[in-house]
């Protein structure tokens, strides 16, 4: 009889130690998951952001106005203050977007397929973004701003 005792104390602690792998392994796949939707929505929002871009150049170029758009984002992606950038070169404009407060260089970048000259940040969480875009002589200028 004591033998049966000790092998249901392994099975207990078998049982545990299974359990607790278990507990580890969906816990690790739900940040995961977590993970890959705030991803997707931050590159949701730099589509977003681009989509206007092109609208409100297509408006300009036009009526050859200056127009301004208050952009409907979010102060948050998950828990996490975000910043959206746009930039250019010679060829191509771009909004570039990451997480936190300070903008740096990342791989989040969804193109403005139009030519113009375009720069500003936005951060989240402290106020409307404002895309303001102005046709001058041959030249558009797209810039964004709020988030103070």
């Amino acid at each position: 009889m004591p033998s049966i005792i000790p092998s249901y104390i392994y099975t207990l602690f078998a049982s545990m130690i299974v359990g607790s792998l278990l507990i580890v392994t969906f816990s690790l796949s739900s940040l995961n998951i977590k993970s890959e939707a705030e991803n997707q929505q931050l590159r949701s929002l730099a589509e977003y952001v681009a989509t206007k871009s092109c609208e409100i150049i297509s408006a300009t170029t036009t009526n050859k106005l200056a127009v301004n758009f208050t952009l409907d984002l979010p102060p948050l992606v998950g828990n996490q203050r975000y910043w959206v950038q746009l930039k250019n070169d010679s060829s191509i404009a771009w909004v570039e977007i990451g997480y936190g407060t300070t903008p740096q260089s990342t791989d989040r970048q969804t193109l403005i397929p139009l030519k113009v000259s375009a720069s500003g940040t936005y951060t989240s969480g402290s106020g409307p973004a404002v895309l303001q875009c102005q046709a001058q002589d041959a030249e558009t200028y797209l810039s964004l701003s709020g988030g103070f």
